[in-house]
């Protein structure tokens, strides 16, 4: 290395001590591209930098202090439109915050009340014929997006609970089906009843199946309140069925009795149903 070259570099450990950056961050943004060193020894393989990057290294710093995901300070960085990247960061972080906010409410609620304890009461369902479309979620945090796929899928949404009844006499909606155990694959579906005179008729719309949810003896909770907020209810369900020896058969059912375009989250009604096997 030339004395020109020389004196225009700064060794990694003086440019993370100008940037306010560690050295493990330096390298860790190096090697995904997003702060390469302007110059590698290639004997040493000791890393400098040029003063020159001090901004975009400490751009980096103040996005990541912001809770801005890497990828997208990647996408800054290359000179895609800041508005557009940052404003999908603000909307997530918007989301994440009002559902923590909903569990603080939660949380609140068991504070004030205890663990809790809603009432279960066991129910006859016949088997109902639905139109039925599938998605594999690969984690919990990936259900919202597999239940959204199906009910697109589908092309009904929610029924206004003042609409036509279904066999039972409860309100013609959908009905979601969600794995018991959330480990491994998640196996998600949504179901609409064909039986219900819905908007489709008896046949069940491109990309979905007829099929026939069993019926059966199943233990019911009701659920009042935001979707993302049915641990408590699925707590007394589960526990009940515990206590009682009854082996869960199949997926947990949650059927939708709420319009949600119509109906505030904190009153939105849904049935929660496991379908009881036979005490052990």
């Amino acid at each position: 290395m030339n004395e020109d070259l020389e004196e225009a570099l700064l060794p990694i450990g003086r440019f993370a001590r100008l940037c306010r950056l560690s050295v493990k961050q330096l390298r860790h943004y190096a090697e995904l591209g997003l702060l390469p060193p302007a110059w590698v020894d290639p004997g040493t393989g000791y890393r400098y930098y040029r003063a020159g990057q001090a901004r975009e290294a400490l751009s980096i710093g103040l996005l990541r202090s912001l809770d801005v995901p890497l990828a997208a300070i990647g996408e800054v960085l290359s000179g895609t439109d800041p508005h557009r990247v940052l404003g999908r960061v603000r909307a997530g972080l918007e989301a994440e915050l009002a559902r923590r906010r909903r569990t603080l409410a939660t949380l609140e609620r068991v504070l004030g009340a205890g663990l809790p304890a809603l009432p279960v009461e066991v129910v006859a369902e016949p088997a109902r014929r639905v139109a039925l479309a599938r998605e594999v979620a690969v984690s919990p945090e990936d259900i919202g997006r597999a239940f959204a796929v199906c009910v697109a899928r589908l092309g009904v949404p929610v029924p206004d609970p003042g609409g036509p009844a279904g066999a039972g006499g409860e309100p013609a909606g959908l009905v979601g089906l969600f794995p018991v155990e959330l480990e491994g694959p998640l196996p998600v579906a949504v179901a609409v009843l064909l039986d219900s005179g819905g908007p489709r008729g008896r046949r069940p719309p491109p990309g979905t199946e007829a099929d026939l949810l069993p019926g059966g003896s199943f233990a019911r909770v009701v659920h009042v309140g935001p979707y993302d907020q049915s641990a408590p209810a699925y707590h007394s369900l589960l526990a009940w069925c515990a206590e009682r020896g009854h082996p869960v058969r199949g997926p947990v059912r949650e059927v939708y009795l709420s319009d949600p375009a119509v109906t505030v989250p904190e009153r939105l009604v849904t049935h929660l149903m496991v379908r009881l096997g036979d005490p052990g």
